[in-house]
């Protein structure tokens, strides 16, 4: 770790100024609502563009929803850009399904986790106007009519689920904000008009090319006109303003507003409204969530360092602050079964800090520390947070972020540089593309502006498949036979049997996970082009295809493998107990797990206490952990997409562990049945009693530099062990442990159990306590009991 300080740690000491304590306040006594106007404005606007170009058709549609929805600027704000007509709430996107959100519109606001109120006149809207012209028509119904039933049946099974990008937007991008910072939207429409060149209208395959750029045109011209109607209602509330201050303001808001994002911004001001445009809009056009700022200590400081003698940096951090508060504003209404893997109201934008540039050279810079000061002054849980770490990372960024981890927001996330550009160079990437790269949604790497990666593109389930190949492929809760016949418990003979059936089981249900992966990629490339987004991700302009054709540079699709642990345990388990120390026979034991361990107590304790476990720095243990991981991720590697990229493996559930296991049996690690699986590559919660250092070497040892897409570690600890510096430095010297062993992530919860014990005796109390769930953090009191037992579960660990 290099002791050069290059920055000067004096600017991130500010605390919340009034302005950003009242914003916050109003946003706490704020209850999620259901919004209609997007839905009741696309919906308008498809039934006036029938028969038109696709690209065409949602550009009209981003254009008249930006024209006609309600604006508003708040109290107190200087930075402006709303998602909806009431503060917090979440719009609906009826283009990419409905018909879940139909069934449900009576318990919105009774649901146990991510409550939503919702008026009357809301549900007429949306039962009237909205969803009998949806019906048949939406991407959800066009992606399941493609699917082989094999594909839906083991979707059932809950094998693995697609339903994020099935039922939502793609998301999961980062796009091009500095150059819109540096060179403003006209020039982006001017780079299209240009690009129209290159194409013959004469030819049929080229007049999609024409009518995509044509969209990007009408999209970005849209973009202008909305920034323009908040100029306008600057102008207006400024001229009945009595407080000369806020009169000041709002004139400032409307020339801000009158420039970017058409032209270049030149003060850092300009520079953060241009880039909150561009967040707001993309969040607008689509409901995919993981929309992620990524760099955006990068791409923003030049207009930082030319604002330093116009600003001051109790000013800038003031700014920052608010920025964090507007991304708190931004929601999302998800159907009841993906609430349960998604719980808190997150949006998984992640901004990440520190790192290298271009060249390889540290990076860390004033910003830097200012936006990890901006997460401790608002508390909140958005936007997550990240840092970058590598050989030369200055104390101070490193001790800065140790000290807001010991905050107990479970941010920031750490990522691995010396893993992570090993990993994106072996995909393809250039060298310096690589060391650019930022995290999107929960540990997702990628290279903003030229990336369409389809991360977190389905969560698979592999206990599920532990399960099913004790089972010759049967699902008892499903009453289905859908994996293969591969073998009843009698005849396999040798631990040996045991692997060659998982992994005939894995490559099958890999094989239909991508199958209905893709299929859900044709269907947005048919039907969901997003002209905005596009226009703004290289190089979507110069080949005259929108994302979700193939037009990026880079193009991945990246299903992650959830319950990493509990499938390496139960097979260890088999291995040794079965196999090897013959204590049980393998037909005895399923059996015994058959009936949930139901009077054979002394049986499970020996699978939990005599079979060696995951996450104790144990070797045996260990190696089927990653024997059982690398199975997977060699199936996820031979698949290719429909737009010409290709697949590559993660390993991490959000907090899909926890709906998963409630659709597994029991396992012969001792996990009972409907118990939650163990989170992300983390070891099962309580087994890993080694000590933290033990516990990230066992994770160390999984190929993180394969599992390109991302993996997850949670580690909690008691706020006593991260007392004081040593405390610090013994966080720190855990992380640089995990990292020069080969691990690629790692996060921390500092809080106690009695403290989360209390906040769900008494919520009302604890409604601001913020959590680490999986890759993102969270309000604790906004989750189902179920997830927050899980949370109070894992192993609290200490020095």
């Amino acid at each position: 770790m290099s002791t050069i300080v290059k920055v000067d740690p004096a600017v991130a000491k500010h605390g919340p100024s009034e302005r950003v304590e009242k914003i916050k306040a109003k946003f706490l006594a704020t209850t999620p609502e259901i919004c209609a106007e997007r839905a009741k404005l696309i919906t308008e606007s498809y039934k006036e563009t029938e028969g038109k170009p696709m690209s065409i058709r949602r550009a009209k549609a981003l254009e008249k929803i930006l024209l006609g929805m309600s604006i508003r600027i708040e109290d107190d704000e200087l930075i402006v850009g709303n998602q909806c007509s009431m503060p917090r709430s979440a719009p609906v996107y009826p283009e990419f399904s409905c018909e879940w959100l139909e069934g449900e519109l009576d318990r919105l606001a009774k649901r146990s986790a991510d409550v939503f109120l919702i008026s009357e006149d809301v549900k007429k809207t949306l039962r009237e106007d909205v969803f009998p012209y949806w019906k048949g028509k939406t991407n959800h119904e066009i992606a399941a009519s493609m699917m082989k039933q094999e594909a839906l049946d083991a979707g059932d099974a809950v094998v693995y689920t697609v339903g994020n990008y099935w039922f939502n937007g793609v998301g999961h991008i980062s796009a091009n904000y500095g150059k819109v910072m540096s060179e403003g939207l006209d020039a982006v429409i001017a780079e299209a008009e240009a690009a129209k060149e290159k194409f013959d209208f004469t030819q049929a395959d080229q007049m999609k090319s024409l009518h995509f750029l044509d969209s990007t045109i009408i999209a970005n011209k849209a973009v202008i006109a909305f920034a323009n109607r908040y100029a306008d209602e600057a102008e207006r509330l400024a001229a009945a303003e009595q407080d000369a201050t806020r009169k000041a303001e709002l004139l400032e808001i409307a020339r801000i507003c009158r420039k970017v994002p058409a032209q270049p911004a030149e003060t850092f001001m300009e520079a953060v409204q241009a880039f909150w445009f561009v967040h707001l809009i993309i969040q607008i056009e689509s409901n995919g969530h993981s929309i992620s700022p990524m760099r955006f200590d990068q791409y923003c400081y030049p207009f930082y360092a030319a604002s330093k003698d116009s600003m001051s940096s109790e000013q800038v951090q003031e700014v920052l602050d608010l920025i964090w508060l507007k991304m708190n504003s931004l929601n999302k209404v998800r159907d009841e079964v993906s609430t349960m893997a998604f719980a808190g109201y997150p949006m998984f934008m992640n901004i990440i800090v520190g790192g290298q540039d271009r060249d390889g050279l540290d990076a860390t810079n004033e910003l830097s520390l200012m936006l990890l000061q901006a997460a401790a002054n608002t508390k909140l849980y958005a936007p997550s947070l990240s840092v970058r770490i590598h050989e030369n990372t200055p104390e101070v960024l490193y001790m800065k972020a140790a000290e807001l981890s010991r905050m107990g927001l479970g941010v920031p996330a750490y990522f691995n540089d010396r893993i992570i550009i090993p990993a994106l160079l072996a995909r393809g990437l250039s060298l310096e593309d690589a060391r650019d790269y930022g995290i999107i949604g929960c540990v997702e790497p990628q290279v903003g502006g030229k990336t369409e990666g389809w991360h977190d593109a389905a969560f698979f389930n592999m206990a599920k498949v532990v399960e099913l190949t004790l089972n010759n492929g049967y699902d008892k809760r499903t009453g289905m036979q859908v994996g293969l016949k591969t073998g009843t418990v009698d005849e396999m003979k040798s631990f040996d049997d045991v692997i060659a059936a998982y992994t005939k089981q894995m490559e099958y249900f890999v094989g239909l996970m991508a199958h209905a992966d893709n299929m859900v990629d044709a269907a947005h490339g048919q039907n969901m082009p997003l002209p905005f987004l596009s226009s703004l991700v290289e190089d979507c302009i110069g080949r005259g295809k929108s994302l979700q054709e193939g037009g990026a540079i880079y193009n991945f699709t990246g299903p992650q493998g959830v319950g990493v642990a509990n499938a390496g345990d139960a097979l260890t388990a088999v291995k040794k107990l079965c196999f090897e120390d013959n204590a049980i026979s393998l037909v005895e034991l399923k059996e015994i797990i058959d009936n949930d361990y139901e009077g054979a107590e002394e049986v499970r304790q020996m699978l939990i206490n005599r079979a060696p476990k995951y996450g104790n720095d144990d070797d045996y243990a260990d190696e089927v952990a990653v024997q059982s991981a690398n199975i997977y991720c060699a199936e996820v590697n031979k698949y290719t997409n429909p737009r010409g990229g290709q697949y590559q493996p993660g390993l991490y559930p959000a907090s899909a562990n926890v709906p998963f296991g409630s659709v597994c049996e029991a396992t012969p690690d001792g996990r009972k049945k409907g118990s939650p699986l163990a989170d992300g590559v983390s070891p099962s919660g309580g087994v890993d009693i080694a000590g933290p250092t033990a516990s990230v070497k066992s994770v160390a040892k999984l190929d993180h530099e394969v599992t390109s897409n991302g993996t997850l570690l949670n580690q909690k600890f008691h706020p006593n062990a991260v007392k004081g510096e040593e405390g610090l430095r013994n966080l720190i010297a855990v992380t640089e442990t995990y990292f020069k062993n080969g691990g690629f992530h790692v996060q921390y919860n500092v809080i106690d159990r009695k403290t989360m014990e209390e906040a769900q005796e008494k919520p009302e109390e604890y409604s601001s306590l913020v959590v680490r769930v999986a890759g993102y953090s969270a309000f604790f009191t906004a989750l189902d009991k179920s997830l927050q037992d899980d949370i109070m579960s894992r192993t609290e660990q200490i020095f």
